[in-house]
C-alpha cells in the first residue's frame, strides 16, 4: 500500500520560534502562510510542517498523489482506495473520507499509542 508522501504535522505554540529553531537545523520554508499560522519546511526530502492552534498534538501525515516535493504524481492509489483497504482489514477510522467524491479527500485513523495519522490527498 502506497500512502504517498510522508511528513509530520507539529502543533507548536509560538510559530516564530519554531520556525527560527527548525532553520537552525538547516530546514527552509516550503510552502504555507505565517500569517495564517502555518508552514511547511524542508531539509532535503525531508518535511515538517509547523501548525499554530490548529490542532491539538502532532500528526503523522500522509499525502496520496504526491512525492516528497509536493508535486501531483500521474499515477497513485486514491485515499478513498486505501479507506476501503484498511476497513476490509477492520481498521478503525477517527474520520473518513467521503466516497462518493474525487479528488480532495482525507482520513483519520490512530495508532495504538494514541498518534493520529493523517492521509490527505490534495489532489
Amino acid at each position: 500500500m502506497d500512502l504517498g508522501a510522508f511528513s509530520i504535522s507539529l502543533a507548536v505554540k509560538d510559530i516564530e520560534a519554531s520556525k527560527a529553531f527548525y532553520e537552525q537545523l538547516g530546514f527552509e520554508v516550503f510552502g504555507g502562510d505565517i500569517e495564517q499560522n502555518w508552514l511547511i519546511m524542508a531539509n532535503g526530502l525531508t518535511k515538517i510542517g509547523l501548525f499554530q492552534d490548529m490542532f491539538e498534538q502532532n500528526i503523522l501525515t500522509f499525502n496520496p498523489g504526491w512525492d516528497q516535493d509536493a508535486q501531483a504524481l500521474e499515477s497513485f492509489t486514491d485515499v478513498r482506495e486505501i479507506q476501503r483497504e484498511l476497513k476490509a482489514q477492520g481498521m478503525e477510522f477517527a474520520s473518513e473520507a467521503d466516497e462518493s467524491t474525487t479528488g480532495p479527500a482525507h482520513f483519520i485513523i490512530i495508532d495504538p499509542d494514541g498518534n493520529p495519522v493523517l492521509v490527505d490527498q490534495h489532489v
